[in-house]
């Protein structure tokens, strides 16, 4: 199998379980960083960047999402999980307690990524699974997700823990492709009255995105054109700037800033 991906500007064809193992990989990387930084932060501590949380809900809220991603890909059983967390102990006893004492709370998170990761790895590259994202497989939205989706959390807790944090740049540069290209264009509606246009360029790895925001929802194009406003910046910036993480203070903004605040405030990311 083939995928086609956009890097620097030029077309560049990759295989399919290439991408994925680096996606896999990342999974399990990134969760060693953010174990390490609940640890050093302690789970009392705030999460500023998810309100209401402190470090020990982070890691409850991931542990599940590793074990809701990993039933999919496993296939326990047909159609989408749902809430039930009564459906995870059936099928992994040890791991599905809700909720383990604090000693064992990151040791436990820790398990439930490795579970993930190696779900992930003797996943058959043509398994079939429910998705909800656009992908080239299954196997590759599901690695992909949550390779982004614990990376982000990784700044979360190292945020929270006052470590600082950034993200390679050709990882970063996916994970913004994969909120502007998936994510974002879910959705038939947006709270706008007028059509808006915005521009994102990674300038370190010459990535580009034109995002027009439309009562109709949103659409991405890769590439450039003309637009409203226009961010500019390291990839690892923008990346942490399109999930509502830091402060921007690092990215070029030019053009109207309501833009990109009507963005903020009318994007919400969800996988239903």
């Amino acid at each position: 199998m083939q995928c086609i991906v956009l890097l620097q500007n030029a077309v560049i064809e990759v295989g399919d379980d290439m991408e994925i193992a680096e996606h896999i990989t990342a999974v399990g990387q990134e969760a060693k960083t953010l174990a390490a930084a609940a640890d050093q932060g302690g789970l009392d501590v705030e999460v500023p960047t998810c309100p209401g949380w402190d470090m020990r809900e982070l890691l409850r809220h991931l542990s599940m999402i590793h074990l809701w991603a990993a039933g999919h890909v496993a296939q326990l059983h047909d159609g989408s999980w749902g809430d039930d967390l009564a459906e995870f102990t059936e099928f992994w006893p040890d791991l599905a307690v809700f909720w383990p004492e604090d000693e064992k709370l990151i040791g436990w998170y820790l398990d439930t990524n490795a579970n993930l990761v190696q779900t992930l790895e003797s996943a058959p590259l043509d398994v079939e699974a429910f998705t909800f994202l656009p992908a080239p497989s299954p196997l590759a939205m599901w690695a992909r997700r949550q390779a982004h989706e614990t990376a982000v959390h990784r700044f979360d807790a190292e945020n929270a823990a006052g470590i600082a944090s950034g993200f390679d740049p050709v990882f970063a540069a996916d994970g913004i492709d994969e909120l502007l290209m998936a994510f974002a264009p879910r959705r038939s509606e947006f709270p706008i009255d007028n059509e808006r246009t915005m521009v994102v360029h990674a300038t370190d790895t010459n990535d580009r995105w034109h995002v027009t925001l439309a009562p109709t929802g949103i659409t991405t194009v890769r590439g450039d054109g003309p637009a409203e406003v226009t961010l500019a910046g390291d990839a690892s910036d923008l990346y942490l700037a399109v999930w509502n993480r830091g402060d921007s203070s690092d990215i070029d903004i030019t053009g109207d800033r309501n833009v990109l605040a009507a963005f903020h405030n009318g994007h919400r990311v969800r996988w239903s």
